[in-house]
């Protein structure tokens, strides 16, 4: 079986990760891919609402909730999950998008906005690409593709060469 091409993403907070990643999902569609997308959330999260039938089975004990309809399907787990475990939930997709994860060995794309003042976060095995609205700083990696913040189509290209030259 072949492994799902997985690129993450990365960025200081408030720095528009989910909104490049938002605008590429439908560039990766117009090519034909299905596209899944893995986010780290630092903080606590909820997903139910409280009184409804999946919170109710949650609050009663259920490890492994799945709610199913028609047009979709969630599944809650309430313990943490690794990584890898994660990415065993993405069977039926194309290519992985990944926000957060900073600590994973996986392609990465750094993100820096000029308005955040934070620049590129540091990145042990490098990029593959960076995106800005700025300057690149003289101490960031050499010989990689710097793309402006909306050159989503560029982007997305970049990307579906990338996947396609690690077969």
């Amino acid at each position: 079986m072949q492994q799902i091409p997985v690129i993450g993403f990365s960025a200081y907070s408030g720095t528009g990760k989910t909104t490049l990643i938002e605008k590429l999902i439908p560039c990766f569609e117009a090519h034909g891919l299905c596209v899944g997308v893995m986010k780290h959330d630092a903080h606590r999260f909820e997903i139910d609402k409280e009184g409804k039938d999946s919170w109710r089975f949650s609050q009663a004990g259920s490890q492994v909730t799945l709610i199913s309809s028609n047009e979709q399907t969630a599944v809650i787990i309430r313990r943490p999950q690794t990584f890898e475990e994660n990415l065993q939930l993405f069977r039926s997709v194309d290519l992985i998008l990944v926000e957060g994860y900073r600590e994973q060995q996986i392609p990465r794309i750094g993100i820096s906005r000029q308005a955040t003042q934070k620049g590129f976060l540091p990145c042990e095995n490098g990029y593959i690409a960076l995106v800005t609205d700025g300057q690149i700083p003289n101490q960031t990696q050499q010989n990689i593709p710097v793309f402006d913040l909306d050159a989503v189509g560029e982007i997305c290209d970049f990307i579906l060469f990338f996947i396609k030259s690690q077969k």
